[in-house]
């Protein structure tokens, strides 16, 4: 079957790609979802039981600190014809709202991504060792695909700057899908598509890295590098007309803001995405097809119809994105990899979240910098992963700096993100510090964080909006359980504005009454913008949640000494959310500690504490305002 012969057309992206391909695709996948599928959720929870969990942390450090052993070999990549390019200052987004002075490579710069692939491939072959980027400004024309047993080493100094141009990241791929390019397997948002590579790609390997020496070793994007005349950049691919009241783009001072073409972004109807469900899924229904496609087109666009297929049961084959569609790819992304580590260099400028494992394990990241405030720029998104440990980071970001998810919807394959250790990173700007969900749909488990500066430095003018957040929604449904945070310091506080998320007509919560986008110190959110899905027939389940010595400053501001707006917000599942068959078994957020706090003082003094279907909430010596509360609470 030669699929280069299909024209792209509301039907090209959902045609079935090269039979091998696709045969390994089928073959890996079916591995993948049969190693979930042997082990069932009650094993993983029992194995979590501890009378100190923290010895349960400790456990995850010592086997996931040290995955990787490569031979003492160098592979330079200049011994392959890569060549430094010349730069040149151009004036270029750095964020959504912000222009600043940058370098960029001259026109017409060597392109380095043959001569990388080479040494990659080479050393693969040598049987492992490093393949290195000496110092130097070196121009990438194609995503770093790394293979087993490779280190991608940069030298303190080496600055990658990867081209701006999408054509670049479908011309590499395994997939031949025609007129949309020669697309990567990805996950975008939780669901699994072709689509561009991502700018740094792994998929099924073994024993690998991605190093630097210092923070002068950078992986630069390029994302708000315009790549024409008409000033499209990655970034414009958002697609937002001007920043949102939400809360999830911090507003700038200059009154400006990405532009976009019309038509050209993930947020716009799409009109290579087919009028009806029924073009590719003739299998569903009309009352199902009904309710995935929800009132209007707004389905059409992008980032919903991937969400579309997924709930459809549409193969993964022929999810078919690149060419003809605007989902940005990741800077780093790798699927199904084992024994991995990321240490001691730089992310920036990059196009969609910064880093993404899924499916991986024993991941140890160590000492990176994690710096892009551009749209979605997620710090590092662990999905679907298994012994994982993250320290010594710092994290300045356009979305939420960690946050821990498992796939979206049916895409539950991988099964659970669990056996995490998060320790000793630094986080300023960003949606939420410490973040679970809420692409959570596989569940999240034994996962600990201790020893976190939320420093929030940038707070007069791009405040951190959350500090540790969760959410899921009945949609995105899930699990969150045998979560511990402890010795967390705040020492600028959070945002002290509330931000709203818009009720489903008829919802028992006010319409924009609970602030859950922006504003809380600790946030627990089972509501988290439903108007996004259609479909809302997974309830989720939050329980076993632990957090203990939080320290929040306040700082001056709205004419007095705050901290937030408010200090705690629970907001349990919401039935009148639901639109699935039948009563659902909808539980209340359970068996939650809070200990030995000092939260601040909210702005909002009459309401420091929001709680909705909350069972048992224990508060143990927690000061806020001028009231320590020990108490136990439900609502």
């Amino acid at each position: 079957m030669n699929s280069s012969k299909f024209p792209v057309s509301p039907q090209a992206h959902v045609q079935a790609v090269p039979t091998i391909a696709r045969r390994r695709f089928l073959q890996s996948a079916a591995i993948a979802g049969a190693g979930f599928a042997s082990m069932q959720p009650w094993q993983a929870h029992a194995f979590a039981k501890s009378s100190d969990p923290w010895q349960q942390a400790d456990a995850i450090v010592k086997r996931a600190r040290h995955p990787v052993k490569f031979p003492k070999k160098d592979f330079p990549i200049t011994n392959f014809g890569a060549k430094t390019c010349d730069t040149t200052e151009i004036t270029a987004w750095v964020s959504f709202v912000e222009k600043a002075s940058m370098q960029t490579p001259v026109k017409g710069s060597h392109d380095c991504y043959p001569a990388i692939a080479a040494a990659i491939q080479t050393c693969h072959k040598a049987g492992g060792g490093r393949v290195l980027i000496p110092k130097g400004n070196w121009y990438c024309a194609g995503p770093i695909v790394l293979l087993s047993n490779v280190n991608v080493h940069l030298q303190a100094g080496a600055h990658v700057y990867f081209s701006n141009n999408p054509d670049d990241y479908a011309k590499y791929g395994a997939f031949d899908c025609g007129a949309n390019g020669k697309l990567s397997i990805t996950r975008w948002e939780g669901n699994d598509c072709l689509n561009f590579s991502s700018l740094v790609y792994a998929y099924g390997q073994n024993n690998i890295a991605l190093t630097g020496e210092d923070w002068t070793s950078i992986l630069d994007g390029q994302a708000g590098v315009d790549w024409n005349d008409q000033g499209e950049c990655w970034w414009s691919w958002k697609g937002r007309q001007k920043p949102s009241s939400a809360g999830d783009i911090a507003p700038g001072t200059k009154g400006d803001w990405i532009p976009h073409l019309q038509g050209r972004t993930e947020e716009s109807v799409n009109p290579n995405n087919p009028i009806s469900l029924e073009a590719i899924a003739p299998h569903l229904g009309a009352e199902e097809r009904a309710m995935i496609q929800g009132k209007g087109d707004r389905w059409r666009r992008d980032s919903a119809y991937l969400r579309a297929l997924a709930e459809a049961g549409v193969p993964v084959e022929k999810r078919i994105f690149g060419h003809g569609h605007y989902l940005r790819p990741h800077m780093v992304q790798f699927i199904s990899c084992t024994n991995v580590l990321f240490a001691n260099y730089q992310s920036t400028n990059t196009p969609f979240w910064q880093h993404n494992p899924v499916h991986c394990k024993n991941m140890h990241v160590k000492h990176i910098y994690a710096n892009s405030l551009g749209p979605n720029s997620d710090g590092f998104d662990p999905e679907s992963c298994d012994y994982v440990v993250i320290e010594d980071c710092t994290f300045d970001t356009g979305d939420d700096c960690i946050a821990v998810d498992s796939g979206k919807g049916p895409d539950i394959q991988y099964g659970p993100s669990q056996n995490i250790v998060i320790q000793n990173c630094k986080m300023h700007s960003g949606h939420g510090a410490m973040t679970f969900g809420s692409i959570m749909s596989g569940g999240i488990q034994n996962v600990f964080a201790q020893n976190l500066v939320f420093e929030n430095s940038h707070w007069q003018t791009d405040p951190l909006n959350i500090a540790i957040r969760f959410k899921t929604n009945m949609s995105r449904g899930g699990f969150l359980r045998n979560l511990h945070i402890r010795n967390v310091t705040v020492p600028n506080g959070i945002r002290t504005t509330p931000a709203f998320y818009s009720t489903i007509p008829g919802s028992v919560i006010p319409n924009k009454s609970v602030a859950t986008s922006a504003g809380g110190v600790i946030t627990i959110d089972c509501g988290y913008d439903p108007n996004n899905d259609n479909v809302r027939n997974r309830p989720p389940v939050v329980s076993d949640i632990h957090i203990s010595n939080v320290k929040v400053s306040n700082v001056a501001i709205q004419g007095g000494q705050y901290s937030c707006y408010q200090a705690l917000v629970i907001l349990g599942p919401v039935v009148s959310d639901y639109n699935g068959k039948g009563t659902p078994t909808i539980t209340p957020v359970t068996n939650v500690t809070i200990s030995d706090c000092d939260l601040g003082n909210p702005v909002n003094v009459a309401q420091p504490i929001f709680l909705y279907n909350v069972k048992g909430l224990k508060l143990k010596n927690v000061k806020i305002g001028e009231k320590t509360y020990n108490q136990e609470m439900s609502a």
